[in-house]
């Protein structure tokens, strides 16, 4: 849920409050370290670490509006780097220099002086930030992620009502259906379907189906999806059931495919999935403060405060980008972009870098690093959102070509495979079970011979567009190549994933497909399911699930296989 502005601000008064409260701390923490340098000018670390702190502080002071810490901070920053860059023990004149910049930090982080510019902070969040629709975060978002599937079938020929319901159902949608028209448009009202699909043709007049539709639309708000079947295939027909508002016409005998394909489209709602964003940045408190501003809009964070634990969030938290800091104790962030693109599976991983680096030099280096964009601290919420927002939303596009199947839209060979090895990391780590099944289509070159490719494509979309419908969000489907398909099941036993696939299996089997000259024919998978911890590779758990495949289709295809631990 959305926050109103007074709340946003008072959440950024707490965060200022308490960056304020630990000002001493952190001042404290820089003059030590200096002290100790005029003491053994010698230790490059330490040169390091107050540089560090320092370039830390002139970023967060000025996003909490504290211009005049930042700027002097800025001024140390400078001098130490000077320093550096010398290779030699601070001067009198330095040492007098540096002395009288940390009096002045002293001072400011202890009470009256503090300044705080309103307008450098991030004015009136949410009156600027506009989430996108549909967008929800935590038990909001997982409430509004069902469509709703409830489907009005209104059929004359009982036979046909049945077959369709069946039909219908496999594909996860909620069947109710009427054999006749009287009452029909008060039990529409009542019932609020998704969609309603309705047959022309009824013994009360050849149009008597379309007349109905149009009587419902008429006391509606909105106009109610309804797709019109019939056994009529003139153009009479076609112009009545636009008439009466009908968004898509079927002639009978219906192409299941076509079918579920307009009620997908008409029934399901935008729920994109909110980009996932980790935000890595020793400094907590700026790291939790742009975490809220993304927060607003629309996006999920997750913020990690020591660089060296990133890659288990990277495997947990499937990032789409990552918001990082330059300068940080332990790993700066030019050598954690390095490690995190020597791994083929987050090369893709757009990476923006947020530091109040000016350095022209530095931020290219940065970019070559690994780096996607550079973004300076302080910067306004507005223009935080929209970069990164941009970001991801090209990343996602470039990843569709990339990393999906064009016929199904599913995870392509390669990347169902990577998907395999990060998901077997993660069981392994939270000592969670996880399931992998291969599923391949029973005979399939027959039906490419006797019907055609184009007849074999429908089969392998239907059986995807199952697949998707039936299994969880969490689970992850690819088209492991040609008929076959890989699922990758997380906290899921052996016993649960064929429970689940085997009902996915005999609805499959219900389904009818449509070739040329209205010919109908039924098509079977067989299915192979290994888990983990019985096989504890990735490699192993795929061989085991193949090898669990080609048992069923040796036992009679059809049929879905265990793999034995002891194969």
């Amino acid at each position: 849920m959305v926050s109103s502005p007074d709340c946003v601000r008072e959440q950024f008064k707490s965060l200022q409050k308490e960056y304020q409260q630990q000002l001493p701390s952190k001042i404290g923490q820089i003059s030590e370290i200096w002290y100790r340098l005029l003491r053994w000018p010698e230790r490059v670390a330490d040169w390091e670490k107050l540089h560090c702190l320092l370039h830390r502080l002139v970023g967060s002071g000025a996003t909490f509006g504290m211009r005049e810490l930042s700027e002097t901070a800025r001024i140390m920053e400078g001098y130490i780097k000077d320093m550096m860059a010398s290779k030699s023990s601070p001067t009198a004149a330095q040492q007098t220099l540096i002395n009288n910049v940390l009096d002045e930090l002293k001072q400011m982080a202890i009470g009256p002086h503090w300044q705080v510019i309103e307008t450098r902070v991030y004015p009136h969040i949410d009156e600027r930030i506009q989430p996108r629709k549909n967008i929800f975060i935590g038990e909001e978002y997982q409430k509004n992620t069902n469509s709703n599937k409830l489907i009005s079938l209104i059929e004359y020929d009982e036979k046909q009502a049945n077959d369709l319901a069946v039909q219908l159902s496999c594909f996860g949608y909620q069947i109710s259906t009427f054999k006749a028209l009287k009452g029909l448009e008060k039990a529409i009202e009542e019932m609020s379907p998704a969609a309603v699909i309705m047959d022309i043709m009824w013994p009360e007049g050849q149009m008597a189906g379309t007349e109905m539709i149009r009587g419902i639309q008429e006391g509606r708000n909105s106009p109610l999806p309804v797709l019109f079947i019939s056994a009529r295939d003139d153009l009479k027909a076609r112009l009545q059931a636009v008439r009466a508002g009908g968004a898509a016409y079927f002639h009978k005998p219906v192409d299941m495919g076509s079918l579920i394909d307009k009620l997908d489209s008409l029934t399901a709602r935008e729920t994109r999935d909110p980009h996932r964003i980790l935000i890595v940045d020793d400094e907590s408190i700026l790291a939790n403060y742009h975490a809220k501003i993304l927060g607003k809009g629309g996006m999920v964070t997750e913020v990690v405060t020591d660089p060296m634990q990133v890659m288990q969030s990277l495997v947990d938290f499937k990032p789409e980008l990552i918001l990082m800091d330059m300068y940080m104790p332990g790993c700066n962030g030019l050598e954690l972009a390095s490690v995190i693109r020597q791994q083929d599976a987050y090369v893709s991983i757009p990476i923006v870098f947020l530091s109040v680096e000016t350095n022209v030099e530095q931020q290219l280096t940065a970019m070559h690093l690994g780096g996607d964009e550079f973004l300076t601290k302080p910067i306004e919420a507005q223009h935080l959102i929209a970069e990164v927002k941009s970001r991801v939303e090209r990343s996602r596009i470039v990843s569709s070509f990339m990393e999906r199947d064009s016929l199904t839209g599913l995870l392509n060979h390669t990347k169902i495979k990577e998907r395999l090895s990060i998901e077997v990391a993660r069981a392994k780590r939270q000592q969670s079970p996880l399931a992998f099944a291969m599923i391949d289509i029973d005979c399939f070159k027959g039906v490419n011979d006797i019907f055609g490719h184009l007849i074999g494509d429908r089969v392998i979309k239907s059986l995807s567009r199952l697949l998707k419908q039936r299994l969880r969000k969490t689970d992850t489907i690819g088209r492991y190549g040609g008929e076959e398909f890989a699922v990758i099941l997380p906290d899921t036993d052996a016993k649960v994933a064929a429970k689940v696939l085997n009902e996915i299996r005999s609805g499959f089997a219900k389904v009818r497909q449509l070739a040329q000259d209205d010919h109908e024919f039924s098509v079977t998978f067989s299915c192979g399911v290994a888990a983990f911890p019985e096989y504890g590779d990735a490699n192993i758990l795929n061989e085991a699930a193949d090898k669990a495949l080609y048992q069923a289709k040796r036992s009679g295809r059809n049929q879905l296989a265990l793999a034995a631990a002891n194969d």
